[in-house]
């Protein structure tokens, strides 16, 4: 079955789950490109509706302010997972979403319930519209957003090992202050109260600290077959 994207091929529906620096984008970018699976990275749209906050000049001290225009911005992702897109009120905001000043205040956006209600409806609407199915990764896909997904992935890797892969990414990062960045990151999305950094009950862990990249797509992909034939 050439490149797993037959019309006969079953859709199957993939959540990848975990912190910042496991791999889990380029892991999810590739399993979907080789299986012709959509893809869609939920943290960009959490990203896209923070840039737009900030933008607009949002105080994002205030969770009621926050809640009270989160159903404002139009933003839309692109699935395809060799080029995936993202726009806010048409504007491509791909490399703004990026910056420190998102990075810095995505956690305390998403904490926000309306603001996990709205962009988790935008993540069902897109899974249920893909037509051969799709990889979605974020942080809480398989236990709120997907939790009936054919397949759940949570990815763990070593606090130094994310930290070197994210300061590598963000090109001459400090090693320790990224680190400490992960660390404070991990501590707000798993205590938040509504939709936790969590592992479902029915996820496969993989670590990835000892493995390479191709490894851990090898392997997630070897899972989707897995599930695929038995579906």
């Amino acid at each position: 079955m050439e490149n797993g994207a037959a019309p006969t091929a079953k859709p199957v529906i993939v959540a990848i789950d975990g912190p910042s620096g496991t791999g889990k984008s380029s892991t999810s970018k590739a399993v979907a490109a080789q299986l012709g699976l959509s893809y869609l990275d939920t943290g960009a749209q959490y990203r896209a509706i923070t840039w737009w906050m900030v933008h607009n000049g949002i105080d994002l001290a205030d969770p009621t302010a926050v809640a009270a225009v989160a159903g404002k911005p139009e933003i839309v992702s692109g699935t395809d997972p060799s080029a995936p897109t993202i726009t806010v009120d048409g504007v491509d905001v791909a490399a703004p979403i990026r910056t420190q000043e998102v990075t810095s205040r995505v956690s305390a956006v998403s904490a926000v319930p309306e603001v996990r209600t709205r962009i988790t409806e935008l993540q069902r609407s897109l899974a249920a519209g893909a037509e051969r199915g799709i990889v979605v990764e974020g942080r809480d896909i398989g236990t709120t957003v997907l939790p009936d997904a054919d397949l759940k992935v949570f990815l763990t890797a070593s606090p130094e090992a994310r930290a070197a892969r994210r300061s590598g990414e963000l090109k001459g990062a400090d090693l320790h202050a990224t680190r400490e960045a992960l660390v404070k990151r991990d501590a707000a999305d798993s205590s938040r109260k509504t939709s936790p950094l969590a592992k479902a009950d029915d996820a496969v862990e993989v670590d990835t600290t000892e493995l390479t990249l191709a490894q851990v797509i090898e392997c997630v992909v070897t899972l989707v077959e897995e599930k695929r034939a038995a579906k």
